[in-house]
C-alpha cells in the first residue's frame, strides 16, 4: 500500500501532556554523551539563567517519538512501519526544553511523495507547553521502503 498524498497538510489534535523530568534529561544526556554540567546540575543551569537542568538539543524525539504514533497508526495513511526507515530530523528553537516543562505536540504532515517506488512522508511536529508556549518544531522524514 503507497502512502496517501491527500493527507498533506493533516493536522492531528494534541498530544497529552509530557511531564520532562530532571532525571529524564540527565539519563538521555549521559546517554548521547553530553557532558556539560547544564544538562546534569540544576545549579549550573541556574547559573546560566535557567530555571532547571537544560535538555540536550536532540532531547525532544523522547516526546515526539511517542506522538508520531498518531501519523504512522492512522490506517488510512498507508505506513507499513515494518518497512519503514528514518531518512532525516531538524529542530528549530524557540527556548530550550528544560526539566519542568509540560510539553504537548501537535503533528502535521507536511509533504508525501513517492521516488523509485518508496514512500517519503516529511511530518512537522510543533511542540510547546500545555499553556501555549512554543518551544520547537520538529521535522522528521520517514521511508517507506517499497516492495523489493
Amino acid at each position: 500500500m503507497s502512502l496517501d498524498p491527500s493527507f498533506v497538510g493533516r493536522t492531528y489534535p494534541p498530544t497529552a501532556p509530557y511531564q520532562v523530568g530532571r532525571e529524564k534529561i540527565r539519563e538521555f544526556a549521559t546517554a548521547v554523551g553530553a557532558t556539560d554540567p547544564v544538562h546534569h546540575d540544576p545549579e549550573a543551569a541556574r547559573a546560566l539563567g535557567h530555571p532547571d537542568v537544560v535538555a540536550p538539543p536532540t532531547f525532544p524525539v523522547v516526546v515526539t517519538m511517542s506522538a508520531s504514533r498518531q501519523i504512522v497508526e492512522d490506517p488510512a495513511l498507508g505506513v507499513d512501519y515494518s518497512r519503514v526507515v528514518h531518512g532525516d530530523q531538524r529542530f528549530a528553537y524557540t527556548r530550550p526544553v528544560v526539566a519542568g516543562d509540560e510539553l504537548v505536540c501537535v503533528n502535521t504532515i507536511e509533504e508525501v511523495t513517492t521516488r523509485g517506488g518508496h514512500g517519503f512522508l516529511t511530518t512537522r511536529t510543533d511542540v510547546s507547553t500545555v499553556d501555549g508556549e512554543p518551544v520547537v518544531a520538529v521535522w522528521s522524514k520517514i521511508v517507506v521502503r517499497g516492495e523489493a
